[in-house]
């Protein structure tokens, strides 16, 4: 049994990491913004603590647990970005890390680990295959994700183990990328985003929680590991089986003028991608339960 402490636990990756903790016995104990609301969708976590990155009254659970799982992070996507939003997208992960990071070290008896989410934003658009040793895109993301990263290195000094799971698109059919393309299809009136030539770094929501798992429970796994399926997709081919998967046609493209209109500069994160491999994380042993997407597709609808 661990004794874990996971933040962002109400979106979607974390509620599936906090049932499964759950499930096999683990004590969770949620960091939120809303005790209310995590009591609600985790209801048998063993503490629910609130958390604010600026103040001091959550630190000193920290003591004694056995590793943190931090995922909380501003949704890139849920409004047109403007400064104040870049900010927020910014702050939500590079300024709770560090918040965090610095509470691990001020503590006496310090988790074994701390596993924090990151993003495949890191690589930008790329055409070339990328893996957990690649370079960083130069774009506003790449940014963001390089300085989250930044913010976990400190704490490898304090004898504290370091993961950080780089995250692609997460296929669920309740929120994220799927379940907003799923309506389309139902209408007859699916299809690419912009060219469809862009890279889809897809992953089954039960991999990327597998994935974390995996990293929790295997002491000699440290670093950057990529959360994405072996097999990437260029956006026309996710579609199109994505159409077969429903019995509908993919042909209706969502032209990227429509979506720098509708998303302005957020438009790039829908029109851009990068060939992401999951190196690492298959080299360390991690075994993939859904490899292709017409396995997963199947799974998921």
């Amino acid at each position: 049994m661990k004794k874990v402490i996971l933040t962002g636990a109400t979106g979607l990756i974390g509620k599936n990491i906090a049932d499964k903790l759950i499930q096999r016995g683990d004590e969770v104990t949620i960091f939120t913004r809303s005790v209310d609301k995590a009591k609600l969708v985790i209801p048998n976590a063993v503490e629910y603590v609130a958390w604010n990155y600026e103040q001091d009254d959550w630190k000193k659970k920290l003591d004694g647990k056995d590793a943190v799982i931090h995922l909380a992070g501003e949704n890139v996507m849920a409004k047109r970005w403007n400064v104040e939003h870049k900010k927020n997208i910014y702050n939500s992960r590079v300024a709770t890390t560090r918040s965090l990071v610095r509470a691990i070290e001020n503590v006496k008896d310090k988790p074994n680990v701390l596993i924090s989410a990151s993003a495949v934003g890191y690589y930008g658009n790329s055409e070339e295959p990328v893996t957990e040793e690649s370079k960083h895109g130069k774009d506003f993301l790449a940014n963001v994700v390089r300085d989250w990263e930044k913010e976990t290195e400190e704490i490898s000094r304090h004898g504290v183990r370091r993961v950080n799971i780089r995250t692609g698109i997460v296929l669920d059919k309740h929120e994220g990328a799927l379940a907003r393309m799923i309506t389309p299809y139902k209408f007859f009136i699916g299809g690419p985003l912009g060219s469809g030539r862009q890279w889809f770094p897809w992953i089954h929501l039960e991999d990327v929680a597998g994935i974390f798992l995996f990293a929790l429970d295997n002491e000699n796994v440290h670093g950057a590991l990529n959360a994405v399926s072996p097999n990437p997709l260029r956006m026309n081919e996710f579609c199109n089986t994505l159409g077969a998967a429903m019995h509908r046609p993919s042909l209706f493209k969502v032209p990227a003028f429509v979506l720098k209109i509708i998303f302005g500069e957020a438009a790039e994160v829908l029109l851009s991608g990068a060939k992401v491999i999951p190196e690492r994380t298959m080299g360390e042993g991690y075994k993939f339960r859904f490899e292709n997407i017409e396995n997963a597709l199947k799974n998921l609808l």
